[in-house]
């Protein structure tokens, strides 16, 4: 009975749940509207929600209660009573590896396909392995944390006392399971940032030196910033972005961590941005473009079924767009480093070929972060110069 009304509730969620709204913002509003789902109901239905969005675009023709079994036996490693009732077979057999499971679905739905997980992956970055990205959405991700200098024992302390599993992945990151409530742990502390293992990774391709000047230029969170000023805390920051709201945030963010020499700017860099930035010119610039998100989709898989192949073509003309504003603000050989959380070629390599063949930028070191191989996020970081005078 329990599991019936299990799939009672997914089919509920799925039916009310509006495309374009991200599930994380979705869920809390829903579970508020049925106060009478515990914790544990709670728990069990957005494991199913997730999970039937994890498979992508598999299946498309099966009714949601048959994907969702498909989904919960790729998804999960251990026996949960929802299979165990409706798939008693396939509960037999969670503990297979992925490419048994995978083969097990196939002898069932003839019409199984891999590829159709993520359906545009011949539209993603040479250096990524097609297979290892496709099975990784079935995983999800953990969660990673960087401890800022000097805290690491402090965290670790608090991690261990709270007997909450953590490896610690070296320069500072932590991993943690998903979902560890960290505000709970550390209701007043700001000993760190959560930050995924990627995007802690970009740090390597900065090399900022003292009094140095840097321009962060599409900020958002400001995490690459924070990054940087632990690199050189003797240097001086500008950080922009289009979003008002975005920069109000930072102030405290940068406070607590204690970031003082920096100016904010609210630009449209999609616009020529010379009448505001005419004075600056920069020893390095980060910029961290508007981009499809691709790489995150573990985190967020329902945005692979609210995706449109266009909009790749759509960010690569923005973030040419942006790139072209913000490159002339660099002094000559000084870095421009070019970032995104995109799988796709479009969005990497093609930009960087435009950065070099059309601006004249020299190409340092260019790869591929792949987080499929870290339960982290797929990203993509290139290192470009100006030629020097």
């Amino acid at each position: 009975m329990k599991a019936i009304n299990q799939l009672k509730t997914f089919i509920r969620i799925l039916d009310e749940y509006p495309a374009e709204t991200p599930l994380s913002k979705f869920l809390p509003g829903f579970y508020r509207q049925n106060k009478q789902m515990g914790s544990t109901d709670r728990k069990v239905a957005s494991r199913l929600i997730y999970n039937y969005f994890r498979i992508g675009n598999v299946l498309p023709d099966l009714p949601p209660e048959d994907r969702i079994m498909v989904a919960e036996f790729l998804c999960n490693t251990q026996v949960n009573s929802f299979l165990q009732h409706f798939k008693p077979e396939w509960a037999a057999c969670i503990a297979f590896g992925i490419d048994e499971k995978l083969a097990l679905v196939k002898s069932v739905y003839k019409d199984f396909n891999l590829g159709d997980v993520f359906p545009w992956v011949d539209k993603i970055s040479a250096g990524i392995d097609k297979d290892a990205f496709l099975k990784s959405f079935f995983v999800q991700p953990d969660l990673f944390i960087h401890v800022h200098n000097g805290y690491d024992h402090l965290v670790k302390a608090e991690l261990n006392k709270a007997e909450v599993a953590f490896k610690d992945e070296g320069n500072g990151c932590f991993s943690l399971p998903n979902g560890t409530k960290l505000d709970h742990l550390f209701p007043t502390q700001h000993w760190f940032e959560v930050q995924d293992h990627s995007s802690q990774q970009t740090a390597n391709y900065f090399s900022p030196q003292k009094w140095d000047k840097w321009w962060d230029a599409c900020a958002a969170s400001g995490g690459k910033s924070l990054l940087l000023h632990e690199l050189e805390p003797n240097m001086s920051l500008v950080v922009s972005d289009i979003r008002e709201s975005i920069l109000a945030n930072l102030d405290e963010r940068f406070q607590q961590a204690g970031l003082k020499k920096y100016q904010k700017k609210l630009l449209d860099l999609t616009q020529n941005p010379d009448q505001e930035m005419h004075d600056y010119e920069f020893d390095g610039i980060i910029l961290d473009a508007p981009c499809s998100g691709s790489g995150t989709w573990g985190r967020t898989p329902e945005m692979i079924a609210q995706f449109h192949p266009s909009k790749i073509e759509f960010f690569n003309r923005l973030q040419k767009s942006i790139a072209q504003n913000v490159v002339k603000f660099l002094k000559p050989g000084k870095p421009l480093i070019y970032i995104t959380c995109s799988a796709f070629k479009a969005e990497n390599e093609d930009v960087v070929d435009f950065l070099v063949k059309e601006l004249g930028l020299k190409l340092e070191e260019q790869v591929v972060l792949k987080g499929y191989e870290h339960k982290a996020d797929t990203m993509f970081v290139a290192r470009l110069s100006p030629s020097p005078l």
